[in-house]
């Protein structure tokens, strides 16, 4: 809860996590969509949002499974070509959880799956926003998770106010101090008694 008012954080901790009963839990069964009773029985796998899977988790109510979009099939298919893979619909906010999910999973590789993705997929991002014409933008930006959609505007904003600057915008003039002459016969640093 440290971003309260975060719409972004909000819709994060909404994303659906599947977890396993570590004990029965009455009272609870609409938590199971297959469920018959109002009750969830231990060892049932159950997806529930990453907030509640969380506050569960810190009363070792459940154990929480890595998320399908940390898969061995969605790493194996970032490292061949981590600028292709459409990870918005996979999970649109899929570095933060991940950053969320790494000490609750207990899985370390995740860590270093986060960087090595990001790390691949951020100059692609810079070269297309610099680059891209305006016609292709849609099409690149469907792909990225909201995350580097926001660093994908800040490039490109960045990059047009850039080219604005350079072609007229304002200019940089020198400073009036420059251009005086100094005087000779004045020692720069004071003599020393």
């Amino acid at each position: 809860m440290a971003r309260y008012y975060d719409m972004d954080d909000i819709l994060m901790e909404e994303e659906p996590i599947s977890v396993v009963f570590q004990v029965g839990a009455h009272g609870v069964g609409l938590l199971d969509p297959g469920s018959e009773t109002n009750s969830v029985e231990k060892g049932a796998k159950v997806d529930l949002p990453f907030w509640l899977s969380h506050e569960l988790f810190l009363r070792q109510v459940l154990s929480i499974n890595s998320p399908a979009c940390f898969s061995q099939k969605t790493r194996k298919e970032i490292k061949a070509d981590a600028a292709c893979v459409d990870l918005r619909t996979r999970c649109p906010y899929f570095y933060e959880l991940g950053c969320k999910i790494v000490p609750l999973v207990g899985d370390k590789t995740i860590r270093d799956f986060l960087r090595d993705a990001f790390s691949s997929r951020y100059k692609e991002i810079l070269s297309k926003s610099h680059s891209a014409p305006v016609a292709t933008v849609p099409k690149f930006v469907a792909r990225l998770t909201k995350e580097e959609s926001q660093l994908f505007d800040a490039a490109r904003s960045s990059m047009q106010a850039f080219k604005k600057w350079r072609e007229g915008g304002s200019r940089l003039e020198r400073a009036s101090i420059l251009g005086r002459k100094r005087k000779t016969g004045i020692p720069i640093c004071p003599s020393s008694p």
